[in-house]
């Protein structure tokens, strides 16, 4: 409470809140904004007949601006990918990036530039290939008359990826001007503002309906509540670390230069934060998404089949989606932590972990640990990305309610970063004021 107050009080975090608050506004205001020469009436009614998967978190993400087709239908994705794509070839794979890397500040502006042009020209492909792909269903999704010609895709998918640029911009004022890492805080957006209107449907077809009875309410009254306790158990999850103490050889213990021989390396228990799911969900969803696309496949034998196959709410789209998650997991884990780097620097330092050698010894025993704290997060992912699965099948929930999953995910996570940023930031110009 005394944390609320003082940042009510501060107004310089007062104005960045408001600011980001408005940047949000500018954004929701955007999803309403429907390309033009398209009838988005028939684009409504493919997320209503295909809801759920690879397309309905895509959605969640832009805050229903994919459904009503809007000109930032592609949100910041190409900017997601880009920058994975970026970081993964930062691993002795590209020398420049890695020498960009290792050149620090200036380095950074160089990869930071390099990741939006990736980005722009990514999006300029997916917006003609989304586009493209809509046709294809064979619904009227073009308000012409007439057939779209190449440039018809062409005019589209430069305004989509003006919406993407825009986006961009957007985010970048957020970090500046703003709370939070602007592009984190765009996805959030996103996200939260389509939370008020599901748990109004929910209440409507549960709640308010001429047919409810007692077990509808009890279903809602469970929904809400496993709702509540998920947030809190995703909450103590993603700030739970596993801390390394570290010592250091020219600060003895008990001498008066002590120091800092409490020191310690946090090793947070999910590491890979939630790009393990999203990476699952996108290559299990890639093939029955291009099956959506063509409906004469889909109902073949192979089109059945590979439904079966990448639909990861189907016993074996499950096994693979369960496999895909750990996979990813260990890998950005220890992408994200360089066991052999932490060991080098721990030597530079001349420092060292209390009854383990320097060198490769420390190497290996970061490594089993990162090991087995990345199995506990990877298992906490694999329960949390379950739960929407589960919860449709227990209380037959319509696909519009997603109890947990990726979006939960990555808000909490965003606001637990948040939060820190606002209480460093409240206490730095309490400090300078005192100083003053």
């Amino acid at each position: 409470m005394d944390q609320i107050v003082a940042v009510l009080k501060n107004k310089e975090v007062m104005k960045k809140i408001l600011f980001t608050l408005l940047a949000f506004l500018v954004y929701k205001a955007a999803t309403y904004i429907t390309v033009p020469l398209i009838n988005p009436e028939q684009i409504t009614q493919f997320f209503d007949d295909a809801d759920g998967g690879f397309i309905g978190i895509a959605n969640a993400f832009t805050g229903n601006a994919l459904r009503n087709y809007s000109i930032i239908a592609l949100g910041i994705g190409p900017y997601i990918t880009a920058s994975i794509v970026i970081q993964i070839l930062q691993m002795d794979i590209v020398p420049f990036l890695k020498e960009w890397q290792e050149e620090g500040e200036t380095g950074k502006k160089k990869i930071n530039q390099l990741t939006r042009y990736v980005a722009i020209g990514l999006a300029f492909v997916q917006a003609l290939a989304m586009t493209y792909g809509f046709r294809l269903t064979g619904d009227a999704i073009f308000d012409l008359g007439v057939e779209p010609t190449f440039l018809t895709y062409t005019y589209l998918a430069i305004i989509m990826t003006a919406g993407t640029a825009f986006l961009l911009w957007l985010a970048d004022q957020i970090t500046l001007r703003g709370v939070g890492n602007g592009t984190s805080m765009i996805i959030v957006a996103g996200i939260i503002s389509s939370l008020p209107g599901m748990f109004i449907s929910l209440y409507e077809e549960y709640v308010s309906a001429a047919d409810a009875a007692l077990n509808t309410y009890i279903i809602f009254a469970l929904v809400v509540l496993l709702y509540i306790l998920v947030i809190f158990f995703v909450t103590i999850m993603q700030s739970a670390a596993r801390k390394i103490p570290v010592q250091y050889s020219n600060r003895p213990t008990g001498s008066k230069f002590q120091g800092k021989s409490d020191s310690n390396i946090p090793l947070k228990i999910n590491s890979a934060g939630v790009i393990p799911v999203i990476f699952a969900v996108t290559l299990l969803s890639i093939p029955t998404t291009l099956l959506n696309f063509m409906p004469n496949v889909s109902n073949t034998t192979f089109g059945l089949w590979l439904t079966e196959l990448f639909t990861y709410s189907r016993p074996l789209g499950y096994v693979l989606y369960i496999a895909l998650i750990f996979i990813f997991a260990f890998f950005y884990a220890f992408v994200q932590i360089n066991p052999e780097k932490i060991s080098k620097n721990l030597q530079k330092q001349n420092a060292y972990v209390p009854g383990v050698r320097p060198g490769v010894e420390t190497e290996n025993y970061i490594s089993r640990l990162l090991f087995k704290i990345t199995m506990i997060g990877a298992t906490y992912l694999v329960l949390v990305a379950s739960l929407p699965i589960f919860a449709t099948m227990i209380f037959d929930l319509p696909p519009y309610v997603q109890v947990g999953g990726t979006s939960l995910l990555i808000v909490v996570g965003v606001a637990i970063e948040t939060t820190k940023q606002i209480k460093t930031q409240t206490q730095e110009q309490k400090y300078s004021g005192f100083i003053k």
